[in-house]
């Protein structure tokens, strides 16, 4: 069974909780990362969350996002579900963390402190479809253009991280 770091608002640990059961509800704040990779070309790689996810399936969002292990740090996480999900792997730099609460429907919740990775990327992309749906590059401007157009499409986090750090 998966777990997820809790932690208080300074990201300091107060335990583990099941993956589960910490997005149930209004969600117990948990350590979570985004990743963001972008190409030569200023172009950002989107994933379309896989149907089966629990919450907020079939949303674009950014490359790829996840909880770090008890024993991880935040890029040695953001490259194992880079891995994992999209079937590459890049150097990260970390570039800020925020907290957000965000509930779907009667369903769940994202309640995250949540760290902001980037990195470059040129190559193949080979997705797990338990995990992705579909992917794609697509230029920031109109990405930008795409997310005020039609903010249903998109996570909430991706929204908040969007404006806040790019």
């Amino acid at each position: 069974m998966e777990k997820v770091i809790l932690v208080d608002e300074n990201d300091n640990q107060v335990g583990l909780e099941d993956k589960i059961k910490a997005h149930l509800g209004n969600g117990a704040l948990h350590r979570a990362f985004s990743v963001f990779i972008f190409n030569n070309k200023k172009e950002i790689l989107l994933q379309q969350r896989a149907k089966e996810k629990m919450l907020w399936p079939m949303y674009w969002t950014n490359t790829c996002c996840s909880h770090p292990r008890e024993s991880e740090g935040y890029q040695e996480a953001g490259q194992r579900r880079l891995k994992e999900e999209l079937g590459f792997t890049c150097n990260l730099k970390y570039i800020g963390k925020f907290q957000y609460q965000a509930n779907y429907k009667d369903i769940g919740a994202e309640n995250e402190l949540c760290s902001v990775l980037v990195g470059e990327y040129e190559g193949e992309v080979n997705v797990d479809p338990k995990e992705v749906n579909d992917f794609k590059w697509i230029d920031f401007e109109e990405l930008k253009k795409d997310v005020l157009e039609n903010p249903d499409n998109y996570t909430p986090w991706f929204k908040i991280e969007l404006e806040k750090f790019f």
